[in-house]
């Protein structure tokens, strides 16, 4: 296509609008001095689009007039990844999966691919990273084989798309979004213009036929979506698989949800036979036996779901100048910051002691509300007495000793309650010297029943 020309420079008197080729100081026609002024020249093309009328389908309507029914959804099979989603997967949805190599999402979505094939429906799994023979081992495995689950190994999305046309199926998944290429982009799979066409391509052909599709996708060392953010934005759920591949314990969050919430997190556990559900996870992370000093419960809140968490402490002395700090499973910058006020504010000394903290299981409890529960641990190890297993803390410190209540305090005291634990040390309390005096008077009240020793 040419190009034109820009048009040379003119001078338009901003009174009467008389033009000129040059420069002049009065108007030729209205004979004013100082209103001839330079008009901008055009650079290139000027494009117009011309308005469409919308059909009477799509015209625009009040919005006191549209429905706000929702979509019909249908469950995976898989009600932990449900709860996830919303409820279930809504018609037409695109849904991005990241998740580290090794942490479990093929084994995952294999199990909702066969989960959904048992419910009647027809499933494509389209494997860019395996062939059908290793798909079909671990299938065997997990016992994920079903007649109606059909398994395709390729990475040309025009043969993806061809064998969407003959399987006609009712849940896609492709495994991994990554390592499928278009011939009309240059490039090597996994460019962000490859994973953008790609990406867009099983998009439009799932909103044109309502047709859900679920596409896995790896993610950097920082943990986050690999390939352009344009993918998080183009898709309606964002999901992360997460878990130490040294425990069994996973985790699925919702970080982007058109059809839910995003407070929502599923609970996982990798088995020799594949992966199973926690649908009540309040055990994982406790231990068992009879209390020890040096342990103390916290309720931890993951999503919408408040479970209890074990926080283990243990302290040996020390003559070495800088003495040894060593957390596991939580945030080494709160427990230093718990140990100094426990120091400076109950005046329970830990700058002579070697500390150890660790949770229960492998689980991470990062937030807040586990300070009060980890100074707990560390008082119950310096003097070599235990909580009573009634007795859960919750509460956030801050650097004055006051313990300051945490996000959904009513929540986890009524998830405490049903579990079991009759007293909850949260802010209540006050300040942490009288929470410490607080777990006193109830160890005391539990010492006869349970010979344990009070604080």
């Amino acid at each position: 296509m040419a190009t034109r020309r820009p048009a040379p420079s003119a001078y338009v008197c901003s009174e009467c609008g008389w033009t000129a080729a040059k420069w002049a100081g009065r108007c030729g026609e209205c004979q004013q001095w100082g209103t001839v002024v330079e008009r901008a020249a055009q650079t290139g093309i000027v494009r117009q689009v011309s308005p469409v009328a919308p059909s009477a389908g799509r015209a625009a309507r009040p919005i006191t007039q549209i429905t706000t029914a929702d979509s019909p959804r249908r469950s995976s099979g898989v009600a932990e990844f449900d709860r996830v989603l919303g409820g279930g997967i809504v018609p037409g949805a695109a849904i991005l999966l990241s998740g580290e190599p090794g942490v479990g999402k093929s084994t995952l979505l294999l199990e909702v691919a066969a989960r959904a094939a048992q419910s009647g429906r027809r499933v494509l799994y389209a494997s860019a990273e395996e062939s059908q023979a290793q798909v079909r081992l671990r299938a065997e495995r997990t016992n994920a084989l079903h007649d109606e689950l059909y398994l395709a190994s390729e990475t040309d999305l025009g043969t993806i798309l061809g064998h969407i046309d003959q399987v006609q199926p009712q849940l896609v998944i492709v495994d991994s979004v990554q390592t499928v290429a278009s011939s009309l982009i240059d490039g090597a799979a996994g460019q962000p213009s490859q994973v953008r066409d790609v990406a867009s391509t099983l998009i439009r052909v799932a909103k044109e036929r309502d047709l859900p599709i679920i596409l896995v996708g790896h993610v950097t060392k920082d943990g986050q979506v690999a390939g352009p953010r344009m993918l998080e934005h183009l898709v309606d759920v964002v999901c992360h698989f997460e878990g130490d591949r040294q425990t069994a314990l996973r985790f699925v969050r919702a970080l982007k949800n058109r059809f839910g919430p995003t407070d929502e997190v599923g609970c996982f556990e990798m088995t020799g036979a594949g992966i199973a559900e926690v649908p009540d996870p309040s055990q994982l992370f406790l231990s068992r036996g009879t209390p020890e000093p040096g342990t103390c419960v916290a309720i931890a809140l993951e999503g919408r779901r408040a479970m209890p968490v074990e926080v283990q402490a243990l302290t040996i002395p020390t003559a070495a100048p800088n003495p040894r700090r060593v957390v596991n499973g939580l945030d080494s910058a709160r427990v230093a910051m718990v140990l100094a006020v426990l120091e400076r504010r109950a005046g329970i000394k830990t700058s002579d002691q070697d500390v150890y903290v660790s949770t229960v299981g492998g689980v991470r409890f990062t937030e807040p509300a586990a300070d009060l529960a980890i100074a707990i641990a560390v008082a119950g190890s310096l003097r070599n007495v235990a909580v009573p297993r009634t007795v859960a803390a919750v509460g956030e410190l801050s650097l004055a000793g006051e313990v300051r209540p945490v996000t959904q305090a009513a929540q986890r005291r009524s998830e405490a309650g049903r579990l079991g634990y009759a007293q909850v040390v949260d802010d209540r309390s006050g300040t942490l010297r009288a929470a410490i005096d607080d777990v006193k008077a109830r160890g005391t009240q539990r010492r006869r029943e349970d010979d344990i020793p009070a604080f």
